[in-house]
């Protein structure tokens, strides 16, 4: 087994539970673990990434729980719970200890920052909305900054959704379907099975126009279809049998003939069957129409 994959699993009790009572308390009990100091963290980390010490990077792991706790905490306007937020930002936070690298001379928190949020965003995108709204680069990072941006502000005016669209690169229409989408909230499509008669909700589908709704349309359109069809008989009538067969093996069968496989059954070229095809077609159209230039 690799230290990587040790690491992930002699550590998925303690990241990945997160705070599975209650909330306060997980939040206490991580706020007593001692911070770590810089030549504290180095030394565990030369040990986790040399020998493989999993003490080590347990203790890496715990002195940084309270960080993601804080982290988790920005993503609370999302309508998700915390608690799982915080366990998302404790797997961002795992990676991280397991990729650390001391001699780079940064903290571990500076470095772990970018998992922990990594694996948030993840989280917020795949459960915040039924349907995928940032399937970019550009675009996710239109969603979070415009997200914190709306907090103080009201729909944003024509400036200032050029000057996002430009510092973001993304499109002015982006930017408003995305503000659109953030200032709404999901609604479920149909009807719940077990809603009651009697209850005066009703769903979004309810209020979509139908395109069936006016009887005298489905009339017309009913009878207009009988006529077309009458006529088309009627035409296909007047052809000749070879053409007649040319047309209903090429287009009102399921497996249509080809030019090549009509050629041999009729023993001319591909090109002359193709002419026949076009005359026929050409005589129908004429035929049909009659009805409505009269």
């Amino acid at each position: 087994m690799t230290t990587a994959t040790a690491l992930i699993r002699s550590h998925t009790d303690l990241a990945l539970a997160g705070p599975v009572g209650s909330l306060d308390a997980y939040v206490d009990r991580v706020a007593r673990i001692p911070v770590l100091s810089r030549e504290d963290e180095v030394v565990l980390a030369i040990k986790l990434r040399d020998h493989g010490d999993l003490n080590a990077a347990r203790q890496l792991v715990l002195s940084h729980l309270r960080f993601v706790v804080h982290i988790a905490r920005g993503y609370s306007g999302y309508g998700l719970p915390v608690g799982d937020l915080i366990q998302e930002g404790n797997v961002g936070l795992m990676k991280a200890v397991k990729r650390f690298d001391p001699d780079v001379g940064v903290r571990l928190v500076s470095f772990a920052v970018h998992w922990i949020r990594a694996e948030i965003h993840e989280y917020v995108l795949r459960n915040w909305r039924l349907v995928k709204i940032a399937t970019t680069k550009s675009q996710r990072k239109l969603f979070f900054n415009l997200r914190k941006f709306k907090k103080n502000l009201g729909w944003l005016t024509e400036t200032e959704t050029q000057a996002i669209a430009r510092d973001l690169g993304v499109t002015t229409h982006e930017v408003t379907d995305m503000e659109q989408r953030l200032s709404s909230r999901d609604l479920s499509f149909d009807p719940t099975p077990d809603a009651d008669e009697d209850d005066n909700s009703y769903s979004p589908s309810a209020y979509l126009q139908s395109p069936e709704s006016d009887p005298s349309v489905a009339v017309e359109r009913e009878q207009w279809d009988e006529d077309t069809t009458d006529r088309l008989s009627h035409a296909m009538s007047t052809l000749d049998e070879r053409s007649q067969h040319i047309l209903r093996t090429r287009w009102m069968t399921d497996e249509k003939a080809t030019l090549h496989e009509l050629a041999d059954k009729y023993g001319v070229s591909a090109e002359r069957i193709r002419q026949i095809e076009a005359n026929a077609i050409k005589k129908l159209r004429g035929l049909v129409a009659e009805p409505a230039e009269a």
